[in-house]
């Protein structure tokens, strides 16, 4: 049985660079689609069509 981490990490688009709802994380615009979700008229590969991706904000 998956533990919860292991279905954090399946709700990942390849361009997350967390999974969401991660403390220290939040949502971004795509930088390989610029938001639209689509690249070459298909589905962006790293937002999966979304327009967003989690990144990593803050920091100390």
């Amino acid at each position: 049985m998956a533990d919860s981490h292991d279905r954090a990490f399946d709700r990942m688009a390849p361009g997350d660079e967390a999974p969401p709802d991660t403390p220290g994380a939040g949502e971004d615009v795509c930088p390989r689609c610029s938001g639209s979700g689509e690249v070459d008229d298909e589905a962006c590969p790293d937002c999966e069509g979304t327009g967003r991706v989690i990144r990593g904000i803050g920091g100390a």
